[in-house]
């Protein structure tokens, strides 16, 4: 791709030439799992170093890169605005309500929906139990995403490196003694969330609360929200935990469907 030619995309249109190859350069990044080096996307792109460094230093001005200590590249926090700009517009939150609504099943708990923003969940659906949980979950609050169960189940949807960027900034206040003291713990954690196919707020949120979490994907397989069901510690027991887990997974695999992902049979 030479400096000098000018881009077109499939319909012929003129495309600026440094937007055009910004765009290519976090496609490559988003599209591999190892991270890429400035000489690593000059060979992809078959763009001069000095073109592509000028334009990572850019991106990582702007937030849509995080350069690493090896001087590698991940795609950065900014993406996410962009991604749940576009999340707001579909019609996520009425399918969870309705799948929600279908099955039957702990009617009397409270469900949540959110998505992630930087560091932080955003709370875009819920429906709150009469129990008294000690908190009333409501559309546009915020929580650390590490402490709350649908934030790591998003987070367990990423690699260690992503998650270390993401939570690169100040570690958050904790809101409980239980709540996770650090990024290295909250990697343990996420492991543990990764084997078992769902997450667990052991009262990092709110003392006597638990929650239960679970992503849910796109069709590029790509964890766009998390769902997670909360009910009071005292009734938090082996056949509980059961119930709980195996509906939350089966609510976010049909809100998954809904929103286009392949779900394995």
């Amino acid at each position: 791709m030479s400096p000098d030619v000018v881009e077109t995309d499939a319909g012929g249109t003129k495309l600026v030439p440094a937007l055009a190859r910004g765009n290519a350069i976090l496609d490559v990044v988003s599209s591999e799992d190892a991270a890429l080096t400035v000489s690593d996307l000059a060979r992809r792109l078959e763009l001069p170093k000095s073109t592509v460094h000028g334009l990572c230093a850019t991106l990582v001005e702007l937030g849509l890169l995080v350069r690493r200590s090896d001087n590698s590249f991940r795609i950065g926090p900014h993406v996410m605005h962009w991604s749940n700009a576009f999340m707001a517009s579909t019609d996520i939150v009425s399918e969870f309500a309705a799948i929600w609504d279908s099955l039957n099943v702990l009617a009397g708990e409270t469900v949540t929906l959110t998505i992630l923003d930087g560091a932080e969940v955003v709370y875009i659906a819920a429906r709150n139990s009469n129990s008294p949980l000690g908190v009333t979950f409501r559309i546009g609050m915020r929580l650390p995403a590490a402490y709350t169960a649908t934030g790591k189940a998003i987070l367990a949807t990423m690699s260690d490196a992503e998650v270390r960027a993401v939570m690169a900034n100040r570690w958050p206040a904790p809101l409980t003694s239980n709540s996770v003291p650090n990024v290295e713990a909250l990697i343990e954690e996420l492991a543990g969330v990764r084997e078992r196919g769902y997450s667990v707020d052991n009262g990092q949120v709110r003392d006597g609360m638990w929650c239960f979490g679970t992503a849910v994907r796109n069709s590029a397989n790509k964890a766009i929200a998390g769902v997670a069901v909360s009910l009071l510690q005292l009734e938090v027991d082996p056949s509980t935990t059961r119930l709980v887990s195996t509906n939350v997974q089966t609510v976010a695999q049909l809100l998954s469907a809904r929103m286009g992902a392949v779900i394995a049979a």
